[in-house]
C-alpha cells in the first residue's frame, strides 16, 4: 500500500513537470508530429510513380537468402519491438525515481532528428525512383503500380497501415533505419544501461540484415541510412541546447530560463571574485591594491592609521 502511494505520488509529481514543458514546448512537438503524416503522404505519392521493373544488381541480395512472403514478418516484428520498447523507455521518468531526462524535451529532440532525416529522404526518392525489390513491387503483382486517385481524399487517407507495408518506390534510403538508428543513438547518450546500449547497436545491425533479406530495400538504402542519420543526429545534436542532467539531484525541477540564468550566473561571479552573496557579510578583506574593504566603504591603510 505504501509503495503503490509513492508511485501515485511519484507519477501525479511527473505530470505536473510535464505538462508545464508540454505548454512551452507543445508547438515544436506538433510541428514534428504533423511532419510524420507529411511523411506517410510523401511515400504514399512516390507510389503512384512507382513501375516495376527487373531487381537491380545487388551485393546483399546475393550474401543475404531472401526470407520470403512467409518469413518477411520477422523484420517488421523486430522493428515494432524496438519501437515499442523506445517509447515505452521515454517515459520510465513517471514511474521510477532515476531521473536523467525530461520526456518533453527528449521526443522534441528525437523528433527534430526524424523530421530532418525524413526531409532528406522524400529528397532522394523522389529524385529518381528505382523498381522495387520486394514482392509486391514486382512485375505482375496487382500492388506494383497504383490507380491514379479517385478523389484527394483517397490521397490524404494514405491508406494507413496497408499503404505503409506494401508501399512502393519510397528506397533511398530506409525509413525503417531512420527510426531504428534515431532511437540507438538516443538510448546511447541519456539511456543507463550499458549493456543495453551495446545490444541496442547489435540489434540495430540485426534489423539492417533483416531488411536486406526480407527484401524491403536495396543494401544501398540502408548503408546510405547508417551515415546519413548519424551526420544528422551530430550537426542538429550541436546546435540544439543540452537537457539538463537529472541523475545528480542538483538540478532545479524545470530548466532554467534565460533570466534566471543570468542570476545564477552573477551569483557565481561574485563567489568566485571574493565577494559574499549575503549581504549582511561585512567581514574585512585585504584587496590587491593594499586596501581594506569593510562593506561597501574603501578605506586606504594611511587613513586608518590617522584616524
Amino acid at each position: 500500500m505504501w509503495r503503490a502511494k509513492q508511485l501515485w505520488k511519484r507519477v501525479f509529481t511527473e505530470t505536473s513537470v510535464e505538462l508545464k514543458l508540454l505548454r512551452e514546448k507543445w508547438k515544436l512537438l506538433l510541428a514534428g508530429l504533423i511532419f510524420q503524416y507529411i511523411h506517410g503522404l510523401a511515400a504514399r505519392g512516390v507510389h503512384y510513380l512507382h513501375r516495376p521493373g527487373p531487381t537491380l544488381q545487388d551485393l546483399g541480395f546475393m550474401i543475404l537468402p531472401e526470407l520470403g512472403r512467409e518469413r518477411g514478418y520477422i523484420s517488421e516484428t523486430l522493428f515494432t519491438f524496438l519501437f515499442l520498447s523506445f517509447v515505452l523507455w521515454t517515459f520510465h521518468p513517471f514511474v521510477y525515481s532515476s531521473k536523467r531526462f525530461y520526456t518533453v524535451l527528449l521526443w522534441r529532440r528525437v523528433l527534430a532528428f526524424l523530421v530532418a532525416s525524413q526531409m532528406l529522404r522524400i529528397v532522394t526518392f523522389y529524385s529518381t525512383q528505382l523498381p522495387g525489390p520486394n514482392y509486391h513491387c514486382r512485375e505482375g503483382s496487382k500492388l506494383a503500380r497504383l490507380p491514379p486517385p479517385e478523389s484527394v481524399y483517397e490521397v490524404l487517407l494514405i491508406n494507413f497501415p496497408h499503404g505503409v507495408v506494401y508501399g512502393c518506390g519510397d528506397l533511398i534510403f530506409s525509413s525503417h533505419m531512420i527510426f531504428i538508428l534515431v532511437f540507438t543513438i538516443t538510448y546511447h547518450k541519456y539511456g543507463s544501461k550499458s549493456l543495453i546500449k551495446f545490444f541496442a547497436w547489435v540489434i540495430a545491425i540485426i534489423q539492417s540484415l533483416l531488411i536486406v533479406a526480407s527484401r524491403k530495400h536495396y543494401t544501398v538504402d540502408v548503408v546510405v541510412a547508417w551515415y546519413t542519420v548519424n551526420l544528422v543526429v551530430f550537426f542538429i545534436d550541436k546546435k540544439l541546447p543540452e537537457m539538463p542532467d537529472r541523475s545528480g539531484g542538483s538540478q532545479p525541477l524545470l530548466p532554467l530560463s534565460a533570466k534566471e540564468k543570468d542570476g545564477k550566473f552573477r551569483e557565481d561571479s561574485k563567489l568566485l571574485n571574493g565577494n559574499s552573496v549575503d549581504a549582511a557579510d561585512w567581514r574585512p578583506r585585504m584587496q590587491a591594491n593594499g586596501k581594506h574593504e569593510d562593506g561597501k566603504h574603501m578605506h586606504s591603510e594611511s587613513a586608518l592609521n590617522g584616524a
